[in-house]
């Protein structure tokens, strides 16, 4: 702009402003991923107790950690996935949240009420259920699922491929498959084992953007249980 008049290069810049904002505008709905009901399938995360206490849950003073309490595998979440790999996280919902006496009711399932709500308020919603709904769903997911009696013996840190995790679980799920599964091993030690399921819960062939995420230590740490 010079002397009060608009030159042709601040109008085009102008002009070039508004198509970019309009454009912005307009694919905001279309890139919009967190809607409730609007996922594609189901991603049941277990987490092995030990190592996430070594990992977190020490220094969090977590009461799953406690010497004495045994947790194995607990469970993570269940969690919706689009295809392709990402996921909506913390969707609006119109269903009220859980009361503390409802995810206190879940500390079983989770190993606590604290996990209970934060799975709820972050996938729960997600799911387009209300939460009586979400935590039935994800009981029913473990329910299905037999965890293997090796894990309830791991006395001592054990150095194992993650292979050798999965086949334990193909050897009491004949349903399941290798490419149905995903461990991971942050920090060098086998932290979590996440089986892909349908949206009736039945196993499935996890997306090729997840494998990428599989384990590739030959022999992790398997810590013991407290």
């Amino acid at each position: 702009m010079q002397n009060g008049h608009i030159t042709p290069r601040f109008r085009l810049n102008l002009l070039l402003l508004a198509v970019l904002v309009a454009a912005s505008l307009a694919r905001a709905p279309a890139m919009a991923q967190d809607r409730a009901g609007g996922f594609d399938h189901y991603l049941l995360a277990l987490s092995w107790m030990p190592a996430f206490c070594v990992q977190t849950g020490d220094r969090r003073d977590d009461p799953r950690c406690e010497a004495g309490t045994g947790l194995g595998w607990v469970v993570h979440g269940l969690w919706p996935q689009h295809v392709g790999g990402d996921w909506p996280e913390y969707c609006p919902t119109p269903e009220r949240a859980p009361t503390r006496r409802e995810t206190a009711a879940q500390a079983d399932l989770f190993g606590a009420a604290g996990p209970a709500w934060h799975q709820w308020n972050k996938h729960g919603r997600c799911t387009g259920l209300d939460a009586d709904g979400y935590y039935a769903l994800t009981r029913e997911a473990v329910a299905r699922l037999v965890m293997p009696e090796v894990f309830t013996a791991i006395e001592e840190p054990l150095r194992v491929a993650p292979e050798v995790i999965e086949a334990a679980f193909i050897e009491a799920n004949p349903g399941l498959t290798p490419d149905m599964m995903v461990t991971t091993c942050p920090n060098r030690a086998l932290l979590e084992l996440r089986v892909c399921l349908t949206r009736d819960l039945e196993p499935r062939l996890c997306d090729p953007a997840l494998l990428r995420r599989e384990c590739t230590l030959p022999a992790p740490l398997l810590e013991a249980l407290r």
